[in-house]
């Protein structure tokens, strides 16, 4: 069963809140702030499906808190109707300029606050939806790159607030052009799929993430998780892997298709970039690469990453 979307409510005047709420409560899951400073800390947490926002309130104002959602990344495509009492054309421009969706005047109308509510909601249903196939890799089924990057980045704002440990693993399929010249881009192709069931197979919480990078490159996100268990995930991966039993007669002295991996571990702060763990992930890849592949190579992580070339350079 479908969770029922969540409607933030932003206004200073809690009998304007408690109107709306009966509207809507019949369809919806309501929340509520009546101050901006407020507003910012309940959407940070709940990442509602849409907000309706007074404008004139005393410290910040609609105007500027919509400006603010509209800057942060992870609410930045949550859609925002304004419901005031300012009726005024220039006020209406000003709305939609500040990254208003609509604009909706008090006192108001019932049947029209609902309809507009559920058509803004579908609407943004449907962009999910596309943006989901956006960020899908279609061989696989799982995310791609560009969807990792931004869960990264969203798990890196949630774990710094407490500090928690946060995982990165990064794998490259060893010997994979000599696979695909020996056995073809089709065989290649269902060798990368069966790479990727195997892989899931090894992440047992819901929070756990595995994407396909690029090529027959992985990357995984394991939030809170130390640097110990993401060394057993890392290494069980490769034992999935392994027994596949593929064969790779281009592997040379290796009989199957092996996986080489990097684990990167670090306490998460404020300001810290998603690079710091991405970049050292794939520095310890390419040292399990040197040192002879089918292997994991881990190390707890601090704020400077170091300069891959060297690293790449003396993989190849």
């Amino acid at each position: 069963m479908n969770a029922r979307p969540v409607i933030l409510i932003v206004d200073d005047e809690i009998i304007n809140i408690e109107i709306m709420s009966c509207l809507l409560e019949p369809e919806y899951d309501i929340c509520f702030a009546k101050s901006g400073s407020h507003a910012l800390e309940i959407a940070g947490q709940i990442g509602p499906d849409l907000i309706l926002l007074d404008i004139v309130m005393p410290g910040m104002d609609g105007y500027e808190l919509c400006r603010r959602l509209k800057q942060d990344e992870a609410l930045a495509d949550v859609p925002v109707i304004f419901t005031t009492g300012l009726d005024g054309l220039d006020d209406e421009a000003r709305g939609l300029s500040s990254g208003a969706i609509d604009y909706v005047t008090k006192p108001v109308q019932p049947e029209i606050l609902r309809r507009r509510v559920a058509n803004h909601l579908e609407m943004k249903r449907m962009r999910d939806q596309l943006a989901d196939l956006a960020m899908t890799d279609a061989l696989t089924g799982l995310g791609n790159r560009r969807r990792l990057e931004k869960l990264l980045r969203a798990e890196l704002r949630r774990l710094a607030r407490s500090g928690e440990w946060l995982s990165v693993i990064m794998l490259d399929i060893d010997f994979f052009k000599q696979f695909n010249d020996t056995y073809g881009h089709l065989e290649g192709d269902g060798c990368i799929r069966k790479v990727a069931a195997a892989l899931c197979r090894s992440l047992h919480r819901e929070g756990d993430f595995c994407a396909r990078y690029g090529g027959e490159e992985f990357a995984c996100i394991l939030p809170e998780t130390d640097f110990g268990g993401a060394m057993s995930v890392a290494e069980d991966m490769r034992r999935q892997v392994e027994r596949l039993g593929l064969p790779n007669s281009g592997a040379g002295a290796a009989s199957g298709v092996t996986v080489s991996l990097g684990v990167a571990t670090g306490r998460c702060e404020a300001g810290l970039p998603a690079e710091i763990w991405l970049s050292n992930a794939d520095r310890l890849l390419y040292q399990s690469k040197r040192a002879g592949r089918n292997r994991v190579t881990g190390q707890i992580i601090g704020p400077s990453p170091p300069d891959l070339a060297a690293m790449h350079a003396a993989a190849e």
